[in-house]
């Protein structure tokens, strides 16, 4: 799989949903609604990996943004875990391009990164892609 598809209803044993959650582990929209409906991930809990999900905060308690930097500080946390993880296949979503209103061009140079068993969307893949012409 070279990106994250678009819809994701289903997943492989080996494959985990990552999604963009807020602090206070609300999942009630977006993507994070689909990992808490269908994939395992726990109410109230904001961060890091959950049945077959894995939480990346973008927006904090009370649903304002968080800052990109204190985003890419949960990313960082997030390689570390795939790092230790190989094992499993990590299918990102466009975390934090929905409800926490950034855009591609802001969150996608975050997801930089060395791993082979990190999928992104396509639309991360070409804004990082376009930052290094």
């Amino acid at each position: 799989m070279k990106y994250t598809p678009e819809f994701i209803t289903e997943l492989g044993e080996d494959q985990i949903f990552v999604f963009g959650s807020n602090l206070a582990g609300k999942h009630n929209g977006g993507g994070a609604r689909i990992a808490f409906e269908k994939f395992g991930a726990i109410y109230g809990q904001a961060f890091g990996s959950q049945g077959q999900s894995y939480a990346i905060p973008t927006l904090g308690f009370d649903f304002e943004k968080i800052s990109l930097a204190e985003i890419k500080l949960y990313i960082d946390l997030f390689f570390n875990y795939a790092f230790n993880h190989p094992q499993y296949k990590f299918l990102v979503t466009k975390i934090g391009c929905g409800i926490a209103g950034y855009k591609i061009s802001e969150i996608a140079p975050l997801l930089l990164n060395p791993f082979k068993n990190i999928v992104l969307p396509k639309e991360f893949v070409d804004a990082q892609n376009n930052a290094c012409v």
